[in-house]
């Protein structure tokens, strides 16, 4: 599986957690989530590379912390575990 299929893959759990996805430019840095009127939002940097967007959205969805009600793919459970044990 690519990046851009996790990047999808990410961007439907972050759907189902109830956390709200912004596509924005924001510089290339790669975005990250934030809290706006009590609502949890995602930014996601469209000028920044696939594979900056994929680890600053799973950093973001680690932090979150419950996941463990939704079903996710191995392979990407694996990522949001790498990001949780390493803080990042």
């Amino acid at each position: 599986m690519d990046f851009s299929q996790r990047f999808e893959l990410l961007l439907e759990l972050a759907d189902r957690l109830g956390v709200q996805v912004r596509a924005e430019p924001l510089g290339g840095d790669g975005g990250g989530l934030c809290t706006l009127r009590g609502r949890q939002v995602l930014f996601v940097d469209t000028q920044a590379d696939l594979q900056s967007r994929y680890e600053k959205t799973l950093a973001a969805l680690a932090a979150l912390g419950n996941l463990d009600k939704h079903y996710v793919l191995p392979e990407i459970r694996q990522d949001l575990e790498k990001y949780r044990r390493q803080g990042g």
